[in-house]
């Protein structure tokens, strides 16, 4: 493969933060379109680098993304690679569509964030980069450091991927009953596929907010607080609905209702996935991260699976599948990935709705009862605590060395976390930005406060600013 370098040197500013530890992602003020070029032009080294020839372009529902998936198709093509351009879709069916071509992909989307944002997501050989490989992009437009081919002189491929996408998951998937489904896509890219492909099983789909529209007249497309649920709630108990299903912005995240409207917290949803998981594959390794509850190694431990837990973030969660053949990962943020021998091993919020949804016809139990061996935990979500100038790695040595072990169980994978037999706190720096992510969970508020009291405890005598913080955070 002949290669050569053609771009001329050009002067840009490289923010850095938002290059973060999964994606690229940030306002659009950061985000500009010479930007995208750059980051277009540095993708392309990287793919001609990794012997690839092909690259599949998707872009979500904001108002800039079509015009910079444009920009990033020229470049591609002008660096010497087929485009085949997949138009504006969710994340899930872009990952979907690049296993067609290697495994090479990008995606123009910033997710859940609110409308002011937007980013850039890829895979390549069907992996989603390192936080190493993302810096690495960023290295390379500050170096001005490319690599092209000659140009593709033909315009982009186009494919139309939902055809093919909902064949696969008409033969994965296997229903009988025509169910009422309550739907919110938030007017991300997602929501005209699920409701297309729900309705493919003959559901009766009361769609709500499913036009794709880059203003986010709701505001965030993010379904992560209960707050934002209350339509789709109402909707749920008006149509009788087996379960509400919300996606985020581009659909690689999902929140469940039940058939009550009550939102399922993703560690019960993670646990009775494990067991699902189980149940069909015995002795199966099931992978969560650290940010979730105690409740699900204890699920994993009680039907006889192999447990592991790692550090948090969708990309780390997508390697350890694929290296370790683990059959279930999942986030506390509504990343759930099935390795099992159906799916496509990758997050995909639909495909996990219609497992459950499977899941529920076969054993004729309503989410209510399907869920009663898994009962609602005393938790905080995220909070976020303002570092103070203090700097993360000193923070969590200086803990690791203070804790009394005795009944309990110390994890450094990501933060310091600390696991009781009732329940755990965890503390961690921030990938992003200059703060700490702190949650807990217990099965009772008495046991709540005693893990916060604890983690005070122990951070007051050297770091009473964040002691206090962590007293009054909610």
């Amino acid at each position: 493969m002949k290669m050569q370098t053609f771009v001329q040197p050009v002067q840009v500013t490289v923010p850095r933060k938002i290059f973060r530890a999964y994606d690229i992602r940030g306002n659009v003020t950061l985000l500009t379109a010479e930007l995208v070029r750059q980051i277009a032009l540095a993708l392309a080294s990287h793919y001609i680098l990794a012997n690839q020839k092909q690259v599949v372009l998707g872009f979500d529902a904001r108002l800039d993304s079509e015009r910079y998936s444009q920009m990033i198709a020229e470049v591609l093509q002008h660096a010497g690679l087929e485009v085949i351009s997949i138009g504006c879709v969710s994340s899930p069916l872009l990952y979907f569509a690049a296993l067609k071509y290697a495994g090479n992909g990008v995606m123009v989307t910033a997710s859940h964030n609110p409308s002011t944002d937007n980013g850039i997501k890829w895979l390549i050989n069907g992996l989603p980069p390192t936080p190493s490989e993302i810096q690495g992009i960023a290295d390379r437009i500050e170096q001005q450091d490319f690599v092209t081919l000659q140009p593709v002189a033909v315009a982009a491929k186009v494919y139309s991927a939902f055809w093919d996408y909902g064949q696969f998951i008409q033969h994965d998937i296997q229903l009988k009953a025509a169910h009422r489904i309550s739907l919110d896509g938030f007017h991300g890219s997602a929501g005209w596929i699920a409701k297309a492909v729900l309705q493919q099983f003959g559901c009766q789909v009361d769609a709500l907010h499913c036009e794709a529209n880059g203003h986010f007249p709701l505001g965030a497309p993010d379904p992560s607080a209960v707050e934002r649920l209350a339509i789709l709630r109402q909707s749920v108990l008006a149509q009788g609905s087996v379960m509400g299903i919300a996606l985020d912005g581009d659909g690689d995240r999902v929140v469940i209702l039940d058939e009550q409207g009550n939102m399922v917290s993703p560690d019960r949803l993670m646990s009775l996935f494990a067991k699902m998981c189980l149940i069909e594959h015995p002795q199966a390794e099931i992978v969560c991260d650290v940010k979730c509850s105690t409740m699900i190694a204890q699920t994993v431990q009680r039907y006889a699976g192999r447990f592991r837990m790692i550090r948090t973030g969708s990309s780390f969660l997508r390697h350890y599948l694929c290296l370790h053949r683990a059959h279930f990962g999942g986030e506390f943020a509504g990343h759930y990935v099935f390795n099992d021998g159906r799916g496509k091993g990758f997050d995909d919020g639909l495909y996990a709705a219609l497992r459950l949804l499977e899941y529920l016809e076969r054993t004729g139990q309503s989410l209510t009862q399907a869920l009663a061996e898994f009962p609602e935990r005393i938790a905080t979500p995220d909070m976020y605590i303002a570092s103070h100038g203090i700097d993360g790695q000193m923070l969590m040595q200086c803990l690791e060395q203070q804790i009394d072990l005795d009944n309990i169980q110390l994890c450094t994978v990501d933060g310091i976390r600390l696991d009781f037999p009732y329940g755990f706190g965890i503390i961690r720096p921030s990938n992003t930005g200059e703060y700490f992510t702190v949650r807990f969970d217990a099965d009772t508020a008495q046991h709540l406060a005693h893990i916060r009291q604890t983690f005070m405890h122990i951070l007051q005598p050297n770091f009473p600013q964040i002691a206090q913080a962590i007293a009054t955070a909610h």
